[in-house]
């Protein structure tokens, strides 16, 4: 191990499928989210409070985990229940302290076919944490979250001044999909409206033939059962927003380039707003492969380095990449969640080892564990509100 000290700080139960997200409140709350989109075993619920070291509760109370009748529609997609949660690919809380719960409506048979969502299924739910109860359900429609998107992680910019919103701030979304238009998704959080931005920009895409290692092992898409083999192409999936919420950094998983671009050319919906987006990419620095960024009060941009079992910082100040933390627990880092406590969060999912990467042999060994440092410098979460 290098860098500084790494805490592991819960281990999930023995039912429970890969943690992605973690979501850490002001008062210590942790909250965590369970995609059956990446996963071909059900669940009792995909958002959680973990409650101890190795317990946690579905949340929000209720039966908002429990969609009647399931999940899946047999006789078409996967369910598109507006009101309760399908899949949920991620979990943030704002500088609001306000827990955001962001929805693929998208699920996989026990078979691994992952069904495309249905309008209803793909949507941003807003909670608040005094009153553990829904405040806001935003609604992507099909021309913003296609049936094989697949929306994956999400930042918010709650400041009242904001260009392109109506006052309420503005979330920014990855859609990550191996199978569809990979890009940007923003939504105006006081009026609902949502729009999209560099769909199928080499940026946010898969780089063609692209090979990963994990542990020297080569990965690979490969689901069993005599299908075809071919590269892993996860577009666009890391994001974090600069500290002072001028630029969008993103990166693919099928790359090892850090991109960024102004926060303002993602905001503007105007009739040339996808050339003046697009032509103000910028590539960056080369800094691994990651899949989660975040971002702490410093400005430091933190991501994994799957192919060296580490977490590295981008300094945008200077341009340069450093090592965080070297520790052979740190495999596929999926999620991070910076904390007002001055630690980073993140979890560890064995991801590379699911059976659609290893032959259709489930290869991970539970438990799947959420881990925490200390951050660089006296840093915390950012606030921009």
């Amino acid at each position: 191990m290098s860098g500084r000290q790494v805490r592991p700080l819960h281990k999930l139960q023995p039912s429970s499928l890969p943690i992605a997200g973690i979501a850490v409140s002001s008062t210590g709350r942790l909250f965590s989210n369970y995609p059956p989109g990446l996963d071909p075993a059900d669940t009792n619920y995909t958002v959680a409070e973990l409650t101890s070291q190795t317990t946690e509760t579905p949340y929000p109370p209720g039966d908002i985990n429990s969609p009647p009748g399931g999940r899946v529609n047999y006789s078409t997609t996967s369910a598109s229940y507006p009101n309760y949660l399908i899949g949920v690919q991620s979990v943030v809380i704002d500088a609001k302290d306000r827990l955001w719960i962001l929805d693929t409506g998208r699920v996989s048979l026990e078979n691994g076919t992952l069904l495309t969502s249905a309008y209803g299924g793909p949507k941003l739910i807003g909670v608040d944490l005094t009153s553990n109860s829904v405040i806001s359900t935003i609604l992507f429609p099909v021309t913003v979250a296609y049936p094989d998107s697949y929306l994956n992680d999400v930042r918010f910019d709650l400041r009242p001044d904001l260009s392109g919103s109506t006052g309420s701030g503005i979330a920014y979304i990855t859609d990550s999909s191996t199978e569809g238009r990979n890009g940007i998704v923003i939504v105006d959080l006081g009026s609902g409206k949502s729009w999209r931005h560099l769909d199928n920009h080499p940026s946010v895409s898969a780089e063609p033939g692209f090979v990963m290692s994990v542990w020297g092992d080569t990965l690979y898409s490969n689901m069993g059962n005599g299908m075809p083999i071919s590269p892993l192409t996860f577009g666009s999936d890391g994001i974090a927003l600069s500290a002072d919420g001028e630029t969008l950094y993103y990166s693919p998983v099928s790359s090892r380039y850090l991109y960024g671009v102004p926060t303002a050319r993602l905001r503007d919906d105007s009739a040339t707003s996808e050339l003046l987006a697009g032509g103000s990419v910028m590539q960056l620095t080369q800094k691994g492969v990651s899949d989660g960024l975040e971002t702490d009060s410093n400005g430091l941009i933190y991501g994994g380095s799957l192919e060296t079992n580490s977490i590295i910082t981008f300094n945008p100040a200077d341009g340069t990449v450093s090592t965080f933390v070297r520790d052979p627990r740190i495999e596929w880092t999926d999620t991070f969640s910076v904390a007002t406590d001055g630690n980073i969060y993140w979890t560890e999912n064995q991801l590379f080892r699911r059976a659609a990467v290893q032959g259709g042999v489930d290869k991970r060994v539970k438990p799947f564990v959420l881990y925490r440092a200390p951050l660089v410098g006296g840093a915390t979460k950012v606030s921009l509100m």
